[in-house]
């Protein structure tokens, strides 16, 4: 499981996004704003390509608001689906 750990500072994410893998499964982190306001946009894809090199349709995504808080459900959320990703991964 992914813990806060395994991720940077959210002050990484305001100045690029933060992408990483983790058995299987590859994420990123954005700063997105939304109707004025910064929010963390997370993607999920299956590995063993990277973000440009996977289609938008292999992608889940989901917003949470861009402080420590949100950064938790969004580690939460990313451990939900984990499994779900992961057996994607080709053998």
């Amino acid at each position: 499981m992914l813990s806060r750990d395994d991720f940077l500072s959210l002050n990484f994410v305001k100045k690029e996004d933060f992408t990483g893998s983790h058995k299987g499964m590859r994420f990123m982190l954005h700063q997105e704003a939304v109707e004025d306001e910064k929010k963390l946009k997370v993607y999920l894809w299956s590995e063993p390509f990277g973000f440009e090199a996977t289609p938008d349709e292999e992608k889940i995504s989901e917003l949470f608001a861009f402080s420590e808080e949100g950064l938790g459900c969004a580690i939460d959320w990313m451990n939900a689906h984990y499994e779900s990703i992961a057996k994607k991964q080709p053998t």
